[in-house]
């Protein structure tokens, strides 16, 4: 791989990065259960229930993006130690093409076919 092109590609996941935190605290803003009041409110079961599938699907999208966040953080690893580029499982390359569409790929598309299934 090319210095020019891991150099683009560490500068798109360092904007990933700083943009999943940013989204990932703007979601826990969002969160009804972050309001210091929920605890003391005595609120109707419909609101409760509403609050708690709101709290619910706001922790899903979160943990969604934390999970991207942590492939983000560990490909910029990889870069500081050579590794980047590298199938975690099978340590070939992993296509070019690929790192170009998703710079945080961790496995070559052979073996993430594989552990999919």
């Amino acid at each position: 791989m090319s210095k020019e092109l891991q150099d683009s590609l560490k500068k798109r996941l360092f904007a990933e990065e700083k943009s999943l935190k940013k989204r990932i605290e703007s979601l826990k803003k969002e969160d009804p259960f972050s309001d210091p009041d929920h605890a003391i409110d005595n609120a109707a079961v419909d609101t409760d229930v509403r609050e708690k599938v709101g709290h619910e699907t706001i922790e899903a999208q979160i943990q969604t993006l934390r999970r991207k966040l942590d492939n983000v953080v560990l490909a910029l690893q990889k870069m500081v130690k050579k590794k980047y580029g590298n199938c975690n499982s099978c340590n070939t390359p992993i296509a070019i093409e690929r790192l170009k569409l998703m710079p945080e790929a961790r496995y070559c598309l052979s073996c993430e076919k594989r552990l999919v299934k």
